[in-house]
């Protein structure tokens, strides 16, 4: 995954933007198309988006939409149109800034260190010697990295993010499979019992993800 997709057809500007990015050691990938962007999106992804309104086939807008169909990747609209109207279709399409050209490119900058120095700290739980992060689907012990199933990862997010609470058998297994789902509730007590091999020191004597008897668990 590179860390910004640049989309914009203007050859000086996306030169320039593009070794101001790199001086500061982002990895960029260039699209010069609505096209190629989402193209490019889908095979390599990004953890964030610049993106021109005024692209040649499909416009900026469009890529804007499709992107948020199905990602919550972060996205600023860099573009010379000025209206109002084009303003509050980027917000409401889901994009997260619009700058307008000529821009300050430190100002730029500014905004994407913070958007990433956000996202971080928002996609980062931390409990003990347990990481984990959401934008990556990646969990460390001890700085060591655990593999997860995609189920183990939701449960033991929903968990970590309900610190002290007790979540009911209920509640996890409607979160996690859905209240249509024809998988029994029995598969919700193999996770957990997956789960805790993995992450507890004893996973006998589970210290981290406690069965609180008669209601569900705790993570504590």
């Amino acid at each position: 995954m590179v860390d910004i997709l640049l989309v914009e057809n203007n050859e000086e500007i996306c030169s320039l933007l593009a070794d101001f990015l790199r001086a500061e050691n982002y990895t960029v990938s260039i699209a010069k198309s609505g096209e190629k962007a989402l193209s490019l999106y889908e095979k390599y992804g990004a953890r964030l988006v610049l993106l021109d309104i005024n692209l040649p086939g499909m416009d900026g807008f469009s890529v804007c939409k499709n992107m948020r169909k199905n990602d919550n990747v972060p996205i600023i609209i860099l573009t010379a149109r000025t209206e109002r109207d084009d303003k509050l279709n980027g917000i409401l399409l889901g994009a997260d800034d619009y700058i307008e050209k000529p821009f300050d490119i430190e100002i730029l900058i500014a905004k994407i260190k913070g958007i990433f120095k956000r996202r971080l700290a928002r996609d980062m739980i931390s409990d003990g010697d347990i990481t984990l992060n959401i934008s990556d689907g990646t969990v460390t012990k001890n700085g060591i990295r655990t593999e997860l199933s995609a189920k183990e990862f939701e449960l033991l997010q929903i968990l970590m993010q309900n610190k002290g609470q007790t979540l009911s058998k209920d509640l996890l297994f409607n979160r996690i499979w859905g209240i249509d789902s024809e998988s029994e509730m029995q598969t919700l007590t193999v996770h957990i019992k997956y789960l805790r091999e993995k992450i507890e020191n004893d996973p006998k004597n589970p210290q981290k993800i406690i069965t609180v008897w008669g209601k569900g668990y705790r993570w504590t």
